[in-house]
């Protein structure tokens, strides 16, 4: 480099780097996002509830936080530009009164306490709130096929739950903070979540489609889903969006394609939704639902799939020789 070359580079402004603070980041969702973080070089505040997971890397620092307590670390805001909130109980699990308020809480504690530290903080420079939420608030229908301006909440627990999510989450912007919300789909990863509880059945030649098996799933790779947080996020765009691949398929289809991927064959008859009720109670409603859910809004914006149809997918994830803990089980 010449000597006039060196001057104009001291003069050229510095690329300021990113800084995200993100809840629930030890989770699945959570762990990929990080991973991206890593690899694009951003810088990373995340808060955790357990003192043993906090550590401090080149880009990534972790402080505590127990939204139980109303307690949080108020110096995990310094720098941050923009907010990932992935906090909340799963809701894959038996619904009785006591787990229906736990999952209801986790969501609303974690962006309460959010929105309350924010209004105290008059020195944050936070530009952003990207939420959570799940494509469970659109009603259950095999014919509709829903775009993110449906005015109508589907009309169950999940569908309640979500609403009162979003409408937490929107409350942000009274504080001058833009607000984004993803409706996440199912997702599929080979680290856990669904997809290996749905493969193993499968591997073990008692694999079978749910119901009648004609409920559209909407699904997307969990490198994808990662990657769209990220692509809102940088490109600062506010609004829901719909964190879902472009083809969804019916539960048949899913089952199928995995049994394919596995070199394994399906010979059992589809499993009754009373069957489904009697070993899962309510929660039996999440696996018969239907919501076919469409990903226009993100693509028209610019944002590329790497995986948008369901067998290179599942190949990708699945591929026989591929270690995956939870599917290996006996």
């Amino acid at each position: 480099m010449s000597l006039l070359e060196y001057a104009v580079s001291l003069k050229r402004p510095r690329t300021k780097k990113m800084r995200i603070l993100i809840t629930g980041a030890t989770g699945l969702i959570g762990s990929e996002i990080m991973r991206l973080c890593e690899e694009k070089g951003v810088e990373v505040h995340y808060l955790t509830t357990n003192r043993s997971k906090i550590r401090q890397t080149g880009t990534q620092k972790g402080f505590y936080w127990n939204p139980k307590e109303g307690e949080i670390d108020r110096k995990c805001l310094e720098g941050v530009d923009a907010i990932i909130n992935l906090a909340g109980e799963s809701i894959a699990q038996r619904w009785t009164a006591a787990s229906k308020k736990r999952i209801l809480d986790s969501r609303m504690s974690t962006l309460h306490l959010l929105h309350r530290t924010l209004a105290c903080e008059e020195k944050h420079r936070v530009k952003m709130l990207l939420s959570a939420s799940a494509i469970g608030y659109y009603p259950d229908s095999e014919v509709h096929y829903y775009e993110e301006d449906e005015p109508e909440a589907d009309d169950s627990f999940p569908g309640r739950v979500i609403r009162e999510w979003e409408t937490a989450a929107d409350s942000v912007e009274r504080l001058g903070i833009q607000v984004a919300k993803i409706r996440i789909g199912l997702v599929l990863s080979d680290k856990g979540g669904a997809l290996p509880r749905m493969a193993k059945p499968v591997k073990f030649f008692v694999g079978a489609p749910l119901g009648d098996g004609k409920q559209w799933q909407s699904w997307i790779h969990i490198e994808d889903l990662a990657a769209i947080f990220m692509f809102v996020v940088e490109k600062k765009i506010p609004g829901v969006f719909n964190g879902v691949a472009p083809n969804p398929v019916t539960n048949e289809k899913l089952t199928r394609e995995m049994a394919h991927v596995l070199h394994k064959p399906l010979f059992m008859p589809n499993v009754p939704r009373f069957v489904m009720k009697l070993l899962f109670g309510e929660m039996a409603y999440i696996l018969c639902s239907s919501q076919r859910v469409s990903s226009r809004k993100i693509t028209d914006m610019g944002f590329m799939f790497k995986y948008s149809s369901i067998k290179p997918a599942l190949e990708d994830l699945l591929s026989p020789g591929k270690k995956n803990s939870e599917t290996d089980e006996a």
